[in-house]
Order: structure tokens, then sequence, then C-alpha cells
């Protein structure tokens, strides 16, 4: 008989301990579940501002026009991209904060910033308008703000 007890109080343990486990595991998988990923309304938003930039020809030009690259955001301005940057800015939403940077088309345009947040990028090409062949990449880096 005292054998039986035994071996119940073995099942009960562990079926208590099982249910305890399952029920943590359920919790964390939910809160995980929860978790906003913005990743792709943030993506889909560069996209917007990158193809209005480039589908005016003003813009354009002030892009193919560029000298000096790479160029960073701060030195659009004093580069003749101060309409591109006014552009960016008047099209990025509020709860993002966006720089650009215009580089080669064969370089890489490295985000040199440290920010404590994830920052998405991404990047089109600007090659011609009607008299110019001059490919260069415009670069869009966003992080929420």
């Amino acid at each position: 008989m005292k054998n039986k007890k035994a071996w119940i109080r073995i099942v009960e343990v562990f079926v208590a301990v099982s249910l305890i486990i399952g029920i943590l595991l359920i919790t964390l998988d939910r809160e995980y579940v929860e978790k906003r990923d913005d990743s792709a309304g943030i993506y889909e938003q560069e996209i917007s501002i990158l193809k209005t930039i480039q589908l005016n020809n003003s813009l354009r030009n002030e892009i193919l026009g560029a000298n000096s690259l790479p160029l960073k955001w701060a030195d659009f301005n004093s580069n003749g991209l101060a309409n591109v940057k006014n552009k960016t800015i008047s099209e990025t939403p509020n709860y993002l904060i966006c720089e650009a940077e215009v580089c080669e088309i064969s370089n890489i345009c490295i985000f040199d910033k440290t920010i404590e947040k994830d920052v998405y990028a991404q990047s089109i090409m600007i090659s011609s308008n009607m008299s110019e062949y001059n490919p260069k990449k415009l670069k869009l880096f966003c992080w929420t703000g």
C-alpha cells in the first residue's frame, strides 16, 4: 500500500511541474507574438520616399549634378541637394527619423552614425536624365523616433 502512495505522489508532482511549464511556455509565446514588427511598414515608407524623388525630374537633376561623392546628409544643403533634403523631410512620417546619402553606384553607402535603435535602409539608383548619364545611388536610412 505504501508503494502505491509513493508512485501516486511522483505522478502528481510530474503532472504539476508539467502544468507549470506549459503555462510558462504559453505566456512567453504570447508575449513574443504580441511584439510589434514595424519593419515592413518602414521599408514601404522608405521605398515610397525614394520613388517620389526618383520620379521627380528636378530632384533627379540635383542628384545627378552632385559632385565629391559620397555626400552625407549634413552636406546636402551645401552641395546643391537642398530640395532633395526638404522633399525627404516632408515625405517622412512623424514616427520616423530619416537621413540619406548619395554615393557612387559601385560604392557602398555607409551610415556611420551610432543609433541605439534598429536602422532600416533602402537604396535606389538615379542613373540619367535627358542629357547626361552619371549613375548615382541614393540611400535612405530610417529609424523610429
